[in-house]
């Protein structure tokens, strides 16, 4: 018999990562406007009180699975940098793949539908434009020439346009952009 909210041992992180994970499976599902207390509260066995106990409000928990997003997209181009032979451009190829075959937010995954919520949300803009702030600061040396931020612009354009139209997988022609512009990285100097 399973263990219930009320029964079950304190495991304050496995409660706000499955508090998440039941989050994002449901803004995938219904959108974000889905997302409501009572909905992940039950879908992770949880009462209310729990779930505001590791997210004060609907609105904190919605920037928490954005955090949380941005965590994994990290960790995604951090392991992308590290492989990369050529430090030049190297932050940008791994955002651009990242973009396009990402395993965070890349065209296939649910992941990039939910991100669309950024341009609408000032709390969640705001989450982004700090993360990409930081980002730029980290790999000035190696990312800071305008063709590098030119190719990253044409990679959010392809994402915007490829969410915006309901497509589901990349095909031959996405690959070719996506191809273009990481050769275009290598193309300074």
């Amino acid at each position: 018999m399973p263990a219930s909210a009320y029964t079950r041992a304190k495991q304050p992180e496995q409660v706000r990562r499955a508090l998440l994970d039941h989050a994002a499976a449901i803004a995938m599902d219904h959108g974000v406007s889905g997302v409501t207390v009572q909905a992940v509260a039950a879908a992770a066995g949880v009462t209310k009180g729990g779930l505001f106990h590791h997210f004060g409000s609907k609105q904190a928990l919605i920037e928490g699975l954005f955090a949380d997003l941005l965590a994994r997209v990290d960790a995604e181009i951090d392991a992308a940098i590290e492989a990369d032979p050529k430090p030049l451009g190297s932050f940008t190829r791994a955002y651009v793949n990242a973009v396009f075959t990402g395993k965070a937010f890349g065209f296939a995954t649910p992941w990039a539908a939910l991100s669309m919520v950024v341009v609408t949300d000032p709390s969640l803009r705001k989450l982004w434009n700090d993360w990409m702030k930081a980002r730029l600061k980290r790999h000035r040396a190696t990312d800071a020439a305008p063709e590098f931020q030119i190719v990253r612009l044409a990679a959010d354009g392809a994402w915007l346009s490829f969410v915006t139209t309901g497509q589901t997988r990349m095909n031959a022609d996405w690959r070719a952009v996506h191809d273009r512009l990481i050769a275009q990285t290598y193309r300074r100097g």
